[in-house]
């Protein structure tokens, strides 16, 4: 009868941990897919951002082409998720630079249109550094769950690896100069 009763909690043990491993694992997927919407979100303003710059100037043309590229690029579908990380990348740089140029453009700053994209393009930055941040969580819970004691017995059954979370690139980690981005 303990024989039973032991192999009973082990079972009950065993399936619990099992559940905890699938909940966290699925909560990576789910924290990525918000991260996806965002960025979804972040390409549809784009063409709306471009277009609202343009109409005021003329500059760099291959700023927009790039941007618009990469939009196409992030639309396309068949992107991995190392690949969408790495677009996602570029692309904060790319509209960076547009954001800084328009500085020199006072039109278009006052332009209420650009006031309300701006304002909407801030938020939507804000939202997917919220949903960066949800990702690196669930994972971080999801890798500590496969290499703690006893999760890491079912994990390595299970061919549960550990993944990445998203870092910055080093070049987004320097310090930002206002001087230097107002004088290019």
């Amino acid at each position: 009868m303990i024989i039973v009763i032991i192999l009973v909690v082990f079972i009950l043990i065993g399936v619990f941990i099992y559940n905890s491993l699938i909940e966290k694992r699925n909560n990576v997927t789910n924290a990525f897919s918000a991260i996806d919407v965002m960025l979804k979100k972040r390409f549809d303003l784009i063409p709306n951002l471009v277009e609202v710059v343009k109409q005021y100037t003329n500059y760099e043309q291959s700023t927009l082409t790039k941007i618009v590229e990469l939009r196409a690029k992030a639309g396309s579908g068949t992107l991995t998720e190392a690949e969408k990380a790495s677009l996602d990348t570029e692309l904060s740089t790319a509209v960076k630079g547009l954001m800084v140029t328009v500085e020199n453009y006072p039109d278009l700053k006052a332009n209420t249109n650009f006031l309300n994209l701006q304002s909407t393009w801030t938020e939507s930055e804000e939202q997917i550094a919220a949903a960066r941040r949800t990702y690196n969580a669930s994972v971080t819970s999801y890798n500590n769950a496969i290499m703690m004691f006893p999760g890491n017995l079912f994990s390595g059954m299970l061919n549960y690896t550990k993944i990445d979370v998203l870092e910055t690139a080093e070049e987004e980690r320097k310090n930002i100069s206002a001087k230097e981005l107002f004088n290019n």
